[in-house]
């Protein structure tokens, strides 16, 4: 089961598509967050759901708000896959342990390997504030996430 609005977003450390490591918890009292799950790059409904926020970037990268995209891809392909499409903003890998994070959030499928769309608004707080789940194939809506961040 997905992490639930009210719910303390568990910590992570993972590293970026750039060999960085990055910490949640290093936001705390600085940033919202938005955590976005996707299952793989270079897969379609991905790369247009990611290509989507790269074309936004303002709204998830500013002084307020620090946009986190989690795959259980390698860094390495990570890597080649922001250079490609052009992005910006920090790809997580949730490679090894595998899915350990995805897990963590509720988000890991099990039977595929992979994270489902799960994304989580956390503010500065740490507290999850705003949550949707869609399946492999559907596509996640950008202006609720925006509108949610509105909210905060």
């Amino acid at each position: 089961m997905a992490i639930q609005v009210g719910d303390k977003a568990p910590d992570f450390e993972l590293k970026d598509n750039h060999g960085r490591t990055v910490k949640l918890s290093d936001f705390r009292g600085e940033k919202n967050v938005v955590l976005l799950f996707y299952p793989f790059a270079f897969t379609g409904v991905c790369t247009g759901e990611l290509c989507e926020l790269r074309d936004n970037l303002s709204t998830f990268v500013n002084d307020d708000t620090q946009l986190l995209a989690v795959s259980n891809d390698s860094i390495h392909t990570l890597r080649v896959f922001a250079e490609q499409e052009g992005l910006e903003y920090p790809l997580l890998s949730d490679f090894w342990p595998h899915g350990e994070t995805s897990r963590a959030y509720g988000v890991f499928a099990e039977d595929k390997g992979c994270a489902v769309r799960g994304t989580f608004i956390i503010d500065k707080e740490g507290v999850v504030r705003w949550t949707v789940v869609n399946d492999l194939p559907d596509a996640r809506d950008l202006d609720a996430y925006v509108r949610a961040l509105g909210s905060l």
